[in-house]
């Protein structure tokens, strides 16, 4: 059987372009597209300057993230805090140079820690799934960690989001053993980060064309499917309005929601590369004693 997990436009969500290439699709949410990678802003500008930084791009990302933020909440403003998906070299790139830019502390889920203190390494990319030169290329992606210093802090394990009040943040490993989405009940908004993307990021055609699609996460950086599989299972289960993932571009409705749950309901068929190293035998980093969070 063959599982469609297409979407076409009507499926994307609306939105507005702003300054400095930014995309608001809604009144506290807008998104900048750093060539392969989104980074978020939560913030209503109407409302005042308070705002959140959510994923730090590429190593080549900072001055256009400090340039879109400006256009968006004024030049003498800064986030309350930068909050962390996980830190993958396309999510975390400018973390260290925007944190000390900004002075403003850093939160992530405690077991993602040793990639943002400068303790581990993530583990090899593997260049055979998926097709495509992006999966080829992926062993010359950068994995050393990050070090945000004492900046670093631990999400709330009450799972409230730090200056995102309405949000909660849930734990979506499998694509990074820390990895987390955002989710706001109220309008049933979801960011997931790269536990689902909207577009195939295994080849540098759908990485430029952006063509909405339902994908599980990338497969090159992916060591874990079996988390995997449950942080998309879980995610279908919320039966989001809107989604924006790390990768491609914000989707909305019905047939988005019908994708996700065939991508949850097939997804060993259609997400998990066949016979490889990370997919059957996956790398288990080491997991977090903070029982709390568990």
């Amino acid at each position: 059987m063959t599982v469609q997990l297409s979407l076409d436009d009507s499926d994307l969500a609306p939105v507005t372009e702003a300054g400095s290439g930014t995309m608001v699709f809604a009144p506290d949410l807008a998104y900048k597209r750093l060539s392969i990678v989104n980074v978020i802003f939560y913030g209503d500008p109407a409302r005042g300057s308070d705002w959140v930084l959510i994923d730090a791009g590429l190593p080549t990302s900072k001055s256009g993230i400090i340039e879109a933020a400006e256009s968006r909440f004024g030049r003498a403003s800064r986030p309350s805090a930068i909050i962390m998906t996980h830190g993958h070299f396309d999510h975390a790139g400018s973390l260290e140079a925007l944190a000390q830019h900004w002075d403003v502390p850093v939160y992530a889920h405690p077991v993602e820690f040793p990639y943002l203190n400068g303790q581990a390494s993530y583990p090899p990319a593997d260049p055979m799934v998926g097709g495509g030169a992006m999966a080829l290329l992926s062993p010359l992606f950068p994995r050393s960690p990050f070090d945000v210093g004492n900046r670093l802090k631990a999400l709330p394990a009450d799972q409230g989001v730090p200056g995102m009040p309405g949000w909660k943040w849930l734990h979506t490993p499998g694509h990074a053993p820390g990895h987390i989405s955002l989710w706001r009940e109220s309008d049933r908004t979801l960011i997931a980060g790269d536990a689902i993307v909207t577009t195939g990021q295994e080849s540098v055609y759908e990485v430029l064309t952006q063509k909405p699609e339902m994908h599980g996460p990338p497969r090159y950086l992916t060591p874990d499917w079996d988390e995997a599989e449950r942080s998309v299972a879980l995610l279908a289960s919320l039966e989001p309005e809107v989604v924006i993932t790390g990768h491609g571009r914000p989707v909305k409705g019905e047939t988005m929601r019908a994708r996700l749950k065939e991508l949850s309901a097939n997804f060993l068929s259609v997400a998990v590369p066949e016979g490889r190293r990370y997919a059957i035998d996956p790398a288990k980093p080491g997991k977090s004693n903070n029982d709390a969070y568990r």
